[in-house]
């Protein structure tokens, strides 16, 4: 990967940005963006727009959410010991004996989840896992009035594990679910801008807010804008490791290559054109099929306003929603290729439309 782009991706993945709090994480997004497109902007909540070849068309809109799961102080005990609520699909479980950041207004402030030694637990049955409100951080402070001269309540709470190199192009971090979507886009307008393309096609890139709690700030900007068209990266959850059932969730697997989801919210001539496009730079496509929902921004992108012809493209990866998400950067370079190809391919005034 091009060095100053694997930078970028490791400075979006290190700065916290949990949900309704992205503020930082946005800020990132912007400066590097900023140099590959004719504007930037943001609206009321922080969701940011880059846009090159302004006046175009049609208008593609190319998302990906900023935000990440995390948790907020919900009670401060006499003790001062803190209580959490969360933001999004924390597991409890895995939060347990974890180092955390609370995010305050005056700056972070360190502490661990606790985690009851063995000696002193019953071992009499199965233990069950904690619920979110089992769950208590230790400051190590003495009570509770020394805990709130470092914390409020609401303040937002991100584990500590960072970006890291595993082994050949696997990488581990504990927020790639979505900085890759959010990598994806600003790469792909560096792609059509350096790479001196002739487009047609109005590109915006956007990185969206509060993704992980309700598709919130996707339905805002993409009322907002209006696009014509509109590719969205997330995270699929790869299959290939151990107590994975792949009938019933599918056969993805890292290193070979994104995935594209079939059905419901993704329209059939944009994936077909995704898949052209795929053919062409020789990139392997993996697939996959969906229900009801693909569990991303595409499910209310879709039917904003009119209709909107939307595709999702996904990366593999390994254990999301933990502090080890793991996923292929080669998996990853050949997502913004894909979205600068589409943004090529268009022609002035194309629309897509179901074949009747």
């Amino acid at each position: 990967m091009r060095e100053s782009s694997l930078e970028f991706l490791k400075t979006l993945v290190n700065t916290p940005s949990p949900v309704g709090y992205e503020v930082r994480g946005q800020r990132v997004w912007l400066d590097y963006v900023g140099r590959f497109a004719d504007d930037t902007y943001w609206d009321a909540y922080g969701n940011c727009v880059a846009t090159l070849n302004k006046g175009g068309s049609p208008r593609l809109m190319l998302a990906g959410h900023a935000d990440e799961i995390a948790m907020a102080v919900n009670y401060i005990d006499p003790d001062g010991f803190i209580y959490v609520r969360k933001l999004g699909g924390v597991d409890p479980a895995i939060t347990k004996a974890q180092r955390v950041t609370i995010h305050t207004r005056r700056g972070p402030v360190r502490g661990v989840v606790g985690n009851v030694a063995p000696h002193l637990t019953k071992q009499d049955g199965e233990t069950k896992p904690p619920k979110m409100h089992d769950l208590f951080i230790d400051l190590g402070v003495s009570g509770k009035k020394d805990a709130k001269l470092l914390v409020e309540i609401g303040d937002p709470i991100t584990l500590v594990d960072e970006f890291e190199m595993l082994r050949g192009d696997l990488a581990v971090a504990r927020a790639f679910d979505n900085r890759i979507g959010t990598w994806s886009v600003a790469e792909a307008l560096r792609l059509l801008k350096t790479g001196k393309v002739k487009l047609e096609a109005e590109v915006c890139a956007v990185s969206n807010v509060q993704e992980e709690v309700g598709l919130l700030g996707a339905r805002q900007i993409a009322y907002t804008l209006k696009p014509d068209v509109a590719l969205v990266v997330d995270v699929t959850h790869a299959t290939d490791y151990p107590t994975v059932n792949k009938a019933q969730h599918g056969n993805i697997k890292i290193g070979k290559g994104p995935a594209i989801t079939h059905g419901g919210c993704n329209h059939p001539e944009v994936i077909a054109r995704i898949e052209k496009i795929a053919k062409a730079k020789k990139i392997a496509l993996q697939h996959e099929a969906m229900s009801a929902t693909s569990g991303t921004d595409t499910d209310v992108i879709f039917w904003t306003r009119g209709g909107i012809p939307s595709g999702l493209i996904s990366l593999p990866n390994r254990y999301m929603h933990s502090p080890v998400e793991l996923v292929s950067l080669k998996d990853l370079e050949q997502i913004p290729e894909l979205l600068a190809g589409f943004a090529a391919s268009l022609k002035a005034g194309e629309e897509f439309k179901v074949k009747i």
